[in-house]
């Protein structure tokens, strides 16, 4: 089967700025992510994560890379753009994963995130 190189989007929030409550969000985000593309840790390139500037307890990307098989994906964070009236405590991926040529990517937005993309909430 012929693979592509796709761009997978998704978001969620955290129910408090504790390592935590953002541990439990990202674990929950990566699952769907992972499950709602069919997808093993050796299909991902990378996933950047970005957070609001009221999470700062902890690293997502640390979270992400100890779950198995994590080990050799690129892992980076980094703050989102500040901007006023933005969803608070919100965790957002942007993975690079190589998908089946036919297959429809899934885009995950979880919790208080399904209302920046009410299209693709579940």
């Amino acid at each position: 089967m012929s693979a592509q190189l796709r761009a997978l989007r998704g978001a969620t929030t955290a129910s408090a700025n504790t390592a935590a409550a953002i541990s439990e969000a990202v674990s929950d985000l990566v699952a769907a992510l992972m499950q709602r593309n069919d997808l093993s840790a050796e299909q991902l390139l990378s996933v950047t994560f970005s957070v609001t500037a009221d999470l700062d307890a902890c690293f997502p990307a640390a979270i992400a890379r100890r779950l198995p098989g994590w080990d050799g994906v690129a892992l980076l964070d980094c703050q989102q753009m500040a901007v006023r009236g933005d969803l608070q405590r919100c965790i957002r991926l942007l993975a690079h994963a190589w998908l089946a040529v036919d297959q429809v990517p899934q885009h995950p937005y979880l919790r208080e995130a399904t209302g920046l993309r009410p299209d693709r909430a579940s």
